[in-house]
């Protein structure tokens, strides 16, 4: 009964604040600016109300540890607070029988340089060996496929407190400390000096900063506003765990770094490159190591991998297949010029070719569960024909190399893609 008294005090919270009424504005917009500031804050990834914005994020997901996920969350707008706000979420998973939430906020210290200072209380889900950084920004999209085969989830509750702080609108940092508890889904444990370890505490300390050099901006009412968005754009972040620190377990760091870069040939055609490298070290569990996004299903035949093909995932690369303590990838994309076959019908072929290198240390520390490592190189290519039919394509991937399979259908990932834009 209280899980669901949860579920209902946040979506009547949600309720009362878009019932509220600002004050009217003196000017009225026409329809068509409102129509493209909705369509706008859609592609975001929001629906926007009065002083609430809804995530859409948050609406229906699944995955195969939760099955269907769904909730409510969003965060509050400017006619909220220019401030203050409120950024939260609940969310229910249907297979798993279990409520996930984050509760927390945030005060804007100074407008100039976008100083926000957070705090947040969440319990939810990661997918293990994931990797991001807190410089990211909002990703959003309407579909997210690699979502649909995760399996390998684990449990954390997290209090954190962050700073982001924009020193100029090429260079951007967020500072955070997260204390957290950390339980696998799966059958797993960490042997090291003999204990063995089924759940972990964690208290963690990271520097991102995302550096934009090429970025042309100018200052408008005291206001830096971007005027071009450039490449190459680079992410870099430091992690240390404080061992006995909140009760922490272990002692290790991470590196992580990303570089994305576009070439622009002509109006229609263009290339981009992405290159991500990160190194943990120390006594790293493996909830906190890396895979290299891996798409592809554990099933028999090509038809039953059949699914939809990912932005910067690997296709022929299966779950759970290879995890690293060190690892680099490389994807390079050709977008050829659009074929305009008649009006409304302009499908897109994109070229593109994958490479992941890794390793690990201490592989005999991680019981419970097998896989791989990256050593030898992983290469795959293939190419997408985007836009066919509303915003659906096809997509083939071959697998080669180091890690090419014995049984030739094995290396094969044959999908459909989505490409919608607002």
């Amino acid at each position: 009964m209280g899980k669901h008294l949860i579920f209902i005090l946040f979506f009547s919270l949600c309720i009362n604040l878009t019932a509220q009424t600002p004050k009217e504005e003196t000017l009225k917009v026409s329809d068509t600016t409102k129509s493209t500031e909705l369509l706008k804050q859609l592609g975001n990834g929001f629906f926007p109300t009065k002083i609430w914005n809804f995530d859409l994020r948050y609406l229906v997901k699944f995955n195969q540890y939760e099955g269907f996920r769904t909730g409510l969350g969003g965060v509050t707008n400017d006619s909220f607070s220019k401030r203050f706000r409120i950024d939260s979420y609940v969310v229910y998973g249907f297979a798993d029988d279990r409520f996930k939430y984050k509760i927390g906020g945030g005060v804007l210290l100074n407008p100039e340089t976008k100083t926000w200072l957070n705090l947040y209380y969440n319990d939810d889900l990661q997918e293990t060996g994931s990797s991001t950084f807190l410089t990211d920004g909002r990703m959003f999209s309407f579909f997210e496929p690699r979502l649909l085969n995760i399996e390998l989830f684990h449990k954390h509750i997290t209090s954190t407190v962050s700073i982001e702080h924009e020193i100029n609108p090429r260079l951007y940092t967020e500072t955070q400390f997260a204390v957290s508890n950390v339980e696998p889904t799966y059958n797993y444990s960490y042997v090291l000096n003999g204990e063995n370890f089924e759940q972990f505490e964690m208290s963690t300390a990271t520097v991102s900063v995302q550096w934009d050099p090429f970025t042309e901006f100018e200052t408008i009412d005291g206001k830096n506003e971007i005027t071009k968005d450039a490449f190459p754009k680079f992410s870099f972040q430091y992690t240390k765990n404080l061992k006995n620190v909140f009760d922490a377990n272990f002692n290790f760091s991470k590196v992580d770094f990303k570089a994305i870069h576009k070439i622009k040939h002509n109006k229609d055609s263009y290339s981009t490159f992405r290159l991500s490298a990160g190194i943990a070290r120390g006594d790293t569990p493996l909830t906190h190591l890396y895979h290299a996004y891996p798409n592809n299903n554990n099933k028999e035949t090509i038809l039953q991998r059949f699914s939809v093909a990912g932005i910067n995932s690997f296709e022929t690369m299966y779950f759970n297949e290879f995890f690293s303590d060190r690892f680099t990838t490389l994807i390079a994309k050709h977008y050829v010029k659009p074929f305009k076959i008649f009006k409304g019908f302009n499908p897109q072929l994109v070229l593109i070719t994958r490479y992941a290198i890794g390793d690990m240390k201490n592989i005999d520390r991680h019981q419970n569960i097998t896989f791989g490592t990256l050593d030898k190189g992983y290469t795959e290519s293939g190419f997408e024909l985007n836009k066919l039919l509303f915003g659906f394509g096809v997509s083939f991937a071959y697998r080669y190399g180091g890690y090419h399979l014995p049984k030739n259908e094995d290396n094969i990932a044959f999908k459909f893609t989505f490409n919608i834009t607002l």
